[in-house]
């Protein structure tokens, strides 16, 4: 049976952390991916301080840089991140699933080229998955890749992209053969971003700047060396990918966070609130104790080696529809002016606004809820 009572090192592991956030990251800080190039700044020398701390890559082997700490002071780390508002800004792809996957597929190489500087937090890493006609449906991507002298040439386009223009590196989904079935032809592939033939392009849209890009590959090389696993094999590590993406994010823990600072955050207005908002706000902070519980049963089953892809799909959905629902509580409890988010507005309010607009695609981002259905509706079809 599981324990929830947190350990005496994980108690510790919270109030150090904590210690590093008020003493490193300002009051109303929301993130790095605003318009303000020193907020991407204040994330990198935070990172750096955690990976110098041993602190960012809590859970990976210390001979690869990081503390060799257990899955559940890694999930307090993720949970005391998300409290704050992420400021490990774009280091989430790295530390939560392209390290870990490199692991367990890379070579000796790969892992000592790639894995210290992820955990030292000098390096940025984007996903090149999703394609235009090929979203959630990975298997259905087009883009190529075509040997060439000591390594592959890629052609084509990945869209939907977080954090490509400030990456210095690519993991990538490409075709090296024709599939035999929809899964077969399909290699992983390490990619340096910072090489002619490849473009970042910003989509514009209501997450931010860097949130989401598009990127062109013209004739851009990998050389074999930073090819992941065997080519053509590619579909047994995205398997191993995905299960590591959708359990990774501890966004219940922001949403806690708001929903507790709201009496105190509205102050008078809490007093005069319509009952059925207030009790619409009780059952929402339920919810969130609901999901880390959930997502706490994940982590069990990791550590026993046996989670399922179709348990992380659980979890997926829980914590998106959650994300949607805290949102629009917290708007509603805002009120009329909730959408305003100029920096001379409330602290928790710019807060709420920045929540509402990233919880928007929260059901779509990491694999669309109907795809996170699906794989549930075949393991309950398969019991």
């Amino acid at each position: 049976m599981l324990d929830y009572t947190e350990s005496p090192e994980v108690l510790d592991l919270r109030s150090r952390i904590r210690h590093l956030i008020d003493e490193m990251i300002p009051d109303g800080y929301l993130g790095a991916f605003t318009d303000d190039p020193n907020d991407l700044k204040i994330a990198e020398e935070f990172c750096q301080a955690l990976g110098r701390h041993r602190l960012l890559a809590l859970a990976w082997p210390v001979d690869f840089g990081g503390g060799g700490a257990s899955s559940w002071e890694q999930t307090a780390l993720r949970e005391e991140m998300w409290a704050a508002h992420e400021p490990r800004g774009a280091q989430y792809m790295g530390i939560n699933w392209v390290g870990p996957v490199i692991m367990r597929h890379g070579t000796k190489e790969q892992q000592e080229a790639f894995l210290p500087p992820i955990a030292a937090g000098e390096v940025i890493w984007c996903q090149g998955f999703s394609e235009p006609g090929a979203g959630s449906d990975l298997p259905a991507l087009r883009t190529s890749a075509r040997r060439t002298e000591g390594g592959w040439h890629i052609n084509g386009q990945k869209i939907w992209t977080s954090y490509a223009r400030m990456a210095q590196w690519c993991f990538l989904l490409a075709r090296t053969g024709a599939p035999g079935g929809r899964k077969d032809g399909i290699t992983v592939f390490l990619l340096d971003m910072q090489q002619p033939g490849v473009e970042a392009r910003p989509v514009h849209s209501m997450l931010g700047n860097h949130h989401l890009n598009e990127i062109y590959f013209t004739d851009a090389f990998v050389p074999d060396a930073q090819v992941l696993g065997t080519v053509g094999d590619g579909w047994s590590i995205i398997t191993d990918v995905l299960a590591f993406e959708r359990v990774g994010i501890a966004r219940y823990a922001r949403c806690e966070r708001l929903l507790s600072e709201a009496p105190t955050a509205l102050a008078d207005r809490w007093q005069t609130m319509p009952a059925g908002l207030v009790a619409r706000w009780a059952r929402a902070l339920v919810r969130t104790r609901e999901a880390r519980l959930l997502a706490y049963k994940v982590v069990d089953h990791q550590n026993q080696g046996g989670l399922n892809p179709a348990d992380a799909a659980a979890y997926r959905m829980a914590v998106t529809t959650l994300d949607q629902e805290v949102a629009e509580v917290l708007m509603d409890l805002v009120g009329p002016k909730a959408l305003d988010a100029r920096s001379d507005q409330p602290e928790f309010q710019r807060a709420v606004e920045d929540h509402w607009r990233y919880a928007q695609a929260s059901t779509v981002a990491s694999g669309t809820i109907e795809m996170q259905k699906q794989l549930l509706g075949k393991k309950l079809v398969s019991l």
